[in-house]
């Protein structure tokens, strides 16, 4: 006969007791995740008006329903990153309530005030993809519906707050969309105007990436270190790319080493590995291997050949 659910429930404790490491039980601090996507889903609805809202906007209630998701989400995230600077900021463990309130608060509404900023650099991403995808059928349907678009914008909210020295908030932020879209850019990453992912799924940026304007990047690619074998010692160091100005990167290249930089106009073939810097206006592409096709005996053929192609 199996454990009775007292004898698992006392293991179950014992556990907590053994790996205090991997629970929170007794923190006051430390914030909430559901409470963070909530407010990350009321800024998709600030930064893109009309898109995702549960009710109609109209002119005459703009103004009064931006304003009031505007005080919600500053109420939502004034509290969670009071907690996160409590918890993970050294200086403010031991600081006064009063100390931790003001800077939170200022924290908090110099996001807020960013807003236009993200708004204005979404705008950009909008047309690169619109403009760069023949199979896009109207600017709506890129704002609705393309995951590139969905982690440009939540990669943009993350890193005001990553910028602003906001400890986990942006990071569960970006490991959301990465869990909603396959594309996982950290928050520390830095992207351009214009910036356009197509396709999308199985993309990484790391976190001291640094990417121009009118760069174009398609599914599995990575900007990535070069060895992370250093692990905590390598934190704060230039570890990930930069890719300068209308440089294209086809999908499943790896561009790795934070001394590498891509120069302006370069396109990156499909499946390139590239661990040094390219000059500007080149083309890179990885050798191909050769393609066999071979004659399946129980299929008859034309001719019986052997068929070797080379590309």
């Amino acid at each position: 006969m199996g454990q009775g659910i007292d004898d698992i429930l006392d293991a179950v404790l014992d556990s907590y007791v053994r790996h205090p490491h991997i629970g929170k039980i007794g923190e006051k601090h430390f914030p909430k995740r559901h409470l963070i996507l909530d407010v990350l889903k009321k800024l998709q609805c600030v930064v893109f008006p009309g898109f995702f809202d549960e009710k109609e906007l109209r002119s005459d209630n703009i103004r009064f329903y931006t304003g009031q998701l505007l005080e919600e989400i500053r109420e939502t995230l004034l509290e969670q990153v009071i907690k996160t600077f409590r918890l993970f900021k050294d200086e403010y463990k031991d600081a006064s309530d009063d100390v931790l309130q003001k800077h939170s608060e200022e924290v908090v509404d110099a996001f807020l005030a960013a807003i236009p900023k993200i708004r204005e650099y979404l705008a950009t991403d909008i047309e690169a993809a619109y403009e760069g995808d023949p199979a896009a059928f109207s600017r709506d349907e890129v704002i609705s519906s393309y995951p590139g678009i969905y982690a440009t914008m939540v990669n943009r909210i993350a890193h005001e707050l990553y910028e602003l020295g906001v400890p986990l908030i942006p990071r569960i932020m970006t490991e959301y969309a990465h869990s909603v879209t396959g594309i996982d850019i950290h928050p520390g990453a830095k992207l351009g105007r214009y910036f356009f992912i197509d396709h999308g799924t199985g993309i990484v940026i790391g976190e001291t990436s640094e990417i121009g304007e009118h760069a174009k990047i398609y599914q599995g690619v990575t900007l990535g270190a070069l060895s992370t074998r250093g692990g905590q010692q390598l934190k704060g160091k230039k570890r990930h790319p930069t890719i300068e100005d209308d440089v294209t990167i086809y999908s499943g290249a790896s561009i790795l080493g934070g001394e590498t930089v891509i120069s302006g106009g370069v396109v990156i073939g499909g499946n390139a590995f590239v661990t040094k810097s390219i000059p500007e206006q080149t083309r890179v592409s990885a050798k191909m291997p050769e393609l066999q096709f071979k004659r399946n005996e129980n299929v008859e053929y034309q001719s019986a050949e052997f068929l070797t192609y080379e590309i």
